[in-house]
């Protein structure tokens, strides 16, 4: 890892966040990352210990003249996004992410970078480490697979938590205070199909696309960003009439919390319309372009013939019933917030679409910060899916966080900010599932807010780290731990 890095100031937030991009640490697969930071905890002889589910508690006592404020939590995630390049080679289970400064910004190679969370976690660990750093009973609450379904959350029970304020540093404005966030619930679409023999004088021909952005599908799906799902599903939609095109395979899109990027899928065609198969659907490529110009300016969709045709494709009828209900999911922001300016208030990403050998399956997240229309979305989805003959899963819920604009430590937080930045901060819900909600159910009297660093391109290997803003947070930070209000 380049040295450079280490020599970003603050140096202790930057140091131990190095430290923790060394460790592989891809949701579900946390193992290793848990062993790091318990190795950290008792290496400071710190209280360490995991609970049932695998979530990491470090304790630190109040230094001298803190001992009368109010015990505090501070929570990030242990789990990364593992996203990478087509033309990146990378494994997330064996690697620590390569890291490079950009300007102002840090970037990985080709990845992820994993500062969502990895910077708040840092953070965490700085002050854990510090021996000069003023502020009140601390309790660091590491929780393990935040971003595949919050299961460290969901699963943290009641009583082990003793702090009253909790602090969440996992905010991606530096200029945001966050005071609640949706909910979510995965939409799982399953059917299988009876392949049939291609016909004789077919064709074969894979078609990709690639270059999209991608993104958070919670912070980034108001922005029109494409989705190569929906995208890929366009180019298919009237093909079996048109050129006979039967689909013998489609990989589109990895996560769920990831606005999908690539797709791939492998069809045949009837030989006699290989010409018109090229030229007509060279047109629909350059009207899609042309929609997509400003929002995804490097967008690419490439047909290759290919040189082994498929032996077995999807029968045209069920073909028929799949590329239509693909069309019918709703996929974007499906209502804003009547209650806060600029806010999506629930949303759906079509996250993962694979067909082949016989099985499809179709992978959505949707989101609201209102229980009954994310359940709305939800079952809409549901029956476009039932239609075509699937059986769909609803599973992974998690609740919303609902707001509190008269907290304590919202008013403390906000003094702070405007002292130093001259400036108000924006206070806000936000769309994407923050872990607050979910450990209120067990701690309903904790005072709970949410900031941290400024963030772009999270979930997307375009993500990275502004190096200016981490000063400010880590000074806003430390003030903040020197400010927390008495017992």
């Amino acid at each position: 890892m380049s040295q450079e890095i280490r020599n970003l100031e603050p140096k202790a937030l930057w140091n131990q966040f190095a430290d923790l991009n060394a460790v592989p640490r891809p949701s579900k697969k946390e193992e290793q990352v848990i062993q790091f930071m318990k190795d950290f905890g008792n290496r400071l002889g710190l209280e360490t210990f995991e609970d049932e589910i695998r979530n990491v508690i470090i304790r630190k006592p109040a230094t001298l003249g803190m001992e009368n404020r109010k015990p505090i939590v501070l929570q990030g995630h242990l789990d990364m996004v593992h996203q990478k390049n087509n033309d990146t080679v990378f494994d997330f289970e064996t690697q620590g992410i390569e890291m490079y400064v950009d300007g102002d910004w840090v970037r990985a190679k080709g990845t992820t970078l994993g500062a969502d969370n990895g910077l708040g976690v840092a953070a965490i660990m700085a002050v854990l480490e510090s021996t000069d750093i003023p502020h009140p009973a601390i309790e660091a609450l590491f929780t393990i697979d935040e971003e595949t379904g919050m299961t460290g959350a969901l699963n943290l029970q009641g009583g082990i938590l003793q702090g009253q304020i909790l602090l969440n540093l996992d905010t991606e404005e530096d200029d945001e205070i966050d005071i609640g966030c949706a909910g979510g619930i995965d939409v799982t679409a399953t059917a299988e199909y009876d392949e049939e023999d291609t016909p004789e004088g077919s064709v074969g021909y894979s078609i990709t696309v690639k270059g999209l952005q991608g993104g958070h599908s919670g912070m980034d799906i108001h922005k029109g960003l494409g989705n190569a799902n929906k995208i890929m599903n366009r180019l298919l939609f009237d093909g079996f009439d048109n050129f006979g095109l039967q689909i013998a395979s489609i990989a589109g899109g990895s996560l769920r919390n990831a606005i999908p990027r690539e797709s791939v899928a492998k069809v045949i065609i009837a030989a006699v319309y290989d010409e018109a198969f090229v030229f007509d659907m060279q047109q629909i490529v350059n009207e899609i372009k042309a929609e997509f110009k400003t929002t995804e300016p490097n967008l690419e969709i490439v047909f290759e013939k290919l040189t082994e045709v498929p032996a077995k494709v999807m029968p045209s009828i069920a073909q028929f019933y799949f590329v239509r209900s693909i069309y019918t999911a709703h996929n974007g922001v499906y209502r804003m917030s009547a209650d806060f300016d600029n806010l999506v208030e629930t949303s759906n990403n079509i996250a993962k679409v694979i067909v082949g050998e016989g099985q499809l399956t179709v992978q959505c997240l949707t989101r609201s910060s209102v229980e009954s229309s994310k359940m709305d979305l939800a079952n809409a989805l549901r029956s476009a899916f039932e239609l075509m003959g699937c059986e769909v899963e609803f599973s992974g819920a998690y609740p919303g966080w609902t707001p509190n604009p008269k907290s304590e430590i919202l008013d403390v937080l906000v003094g702070i900010y405007e002292k130093q930045n001259n400036a108000k901060p924006n206070v806000v819900a936000c769309h994407a599932g923050l872990e607050c909600g979910i450990l209120g159910t067990n701690y309903p009297d904790m005072d709970m807010i949410s900031f941290g660093p400024t963030i772009h391109g999270a979930h997307s290997p375009d993500e990275r780290a502004s190096i200016s803003s981490s000063q400010k947070f880590w000074k806003f930070f430390l003030e903040i731990l020197a400010s927390i209000p008495l017992k």
